[in-house]
């Protein structure tokens, strides 16, 4: 009784109880015996033993290769001639000479285009869908919709490749035996919408499980409760499931976002054509590098990719960053108010 009180009159806050809480706390108490700061008791040094593998690789292939490239990128090193062996310092010019590109704007363009039609309207819109139907399925059906929706993620993209090239084929092709259009050249006459159905397709399924995961965090009782208050379909989601899962949402929209960026897969397709409709940054910096031998200004074009794909990440951090700072004000405008009725 006597230690009870003594704790409560000092205010102290009672010792973790548990095999856990005295793990740690033994594991504190002797990392400050042998002078650690950490919790671990291993010290900075053992603790930088571990560390040091995976930041040696990072270093290897990913430090490495960008300094790298941003060294190429300002200077004018070609893979024949003289520049091959001597190359010159360049500075910006090569910067400003594909800011001035029309092949580069041109890929700009077909590039965004492939991402907001592919990415953030259609695998973000397809696997919201397919989430939002497939809540409350059970059997066969949704486990069959998951496992077709799941083998075009899984499977390699050259397999894909083939597989879409040999769907849209003029020549006795999937989609002109289903459609009865013999003789339609989908990939010349429509190249870049092929390829953005193919996208679609292909990476539904990631934007699929994470709504899936997100959904499930969304209390039936307030669709209910929505629902009997005379909401409709999309008043519901409206109202009540996209602010839930804002965060899940964005979050996704980065991820899918920067991937479809990088893609190069519709080079696998139609290797940027016909006639340049389907070149979009990452094909054109490598027909740029490799198919003409300009490494210096290919460099210089990844260098600018890189800085649209820092834009678009800090432009989505901001907006979670937004969506934190005011869920936390809401937590505090509501206990506020509790203690204002207390």
């Amino acid at each position: 009784m006597a230690a009870t009180t003594s704790s409560a009159e000092t205010g102290s806050p009672a010792e973790p109880r548990g095999r856990d809480g005295d793990q740690r706390q033994d594991g504190a108490a002797a990392g400050r015996e042998l002078g650690h700061d950490d919790a671990a008791g291993l010290g900075r040094r053992r603790a930088a033993g571990f560390v040091a593998p995976a930041l040696v690789l990072i270093a290897l292939f990913l430090v490495l290769p960008a300094v790298w490239t941003l060294y190429l990128g300002a200077t004018d090193y070609r893979l024949t001639g003289i520049p091959a062996i001597d190359p010159s310092f360049v500075g910006f010019d090569n910067i400003t000479k594909a800011l001035g590109d029309d092949g580069f704007l041109r890929s700009l363009r077909l590039t965004l285009v492939f991402v907001l039609g592919s990415a953030v309207i259609g695998q973000a819109g397809l696997g919201f869908a397919l989430a939002w139907w497939m809540r409350e399925r059970a059997g066969w059906l949704k486990t069959t919709l998951e496992a077709l929706v799941m083998l075009a993620w899984i499977l390699p993209s050259s397999v894909v490749a083939f597989l879409w090239i040999a769907f849209l084929d003029r020549d006795g092709g999937t989609l002109n035996e289903l459609l009865r259009t013999p003789g339609a050249a989908w990939l010349l006459d429509h190249p870049m919408l092929s390829i953005v159905v193919y996208n679609i397709w292909r990476g539904s399924a990631f934007s699929m499980m994470l709504y899936s995961a997100a959904l499930g965090n969304v209390p039936a009782s307030h669709l209910e409760t929505a629902r009997l208050a005379g909401a409709n379909g999309w008043q519901q989601l409206r109202d009540v499931v996209f602010p839930r899962i804002r965060g899940h949402i964005l979050t996704n929209l980065l991820l899918i976002s920067l991937w479809t960026f990088n893609d190069f897969t519709p080079f696998l397709i139609t290797a940027g054509g016909p006639n340049g409709q389907t070149e979009t940054l990452p094909v054109h910096i490598y027909k740029t590098a490799l198919g003409s031998g300009e490494l210096g200004y290919g460099a210089a074009i990844s260098f600018l990719m890189l800085l649209i794909n820092l834009v678009v990440a800090v432009i989505y951090l901001r907006l979670l960053g937004q969506k934190k700072t005011s869920r936390s004000a809401r937590k505090r405008a509501r206990k506020s108010r509790q203690e204002e009725t207390a």
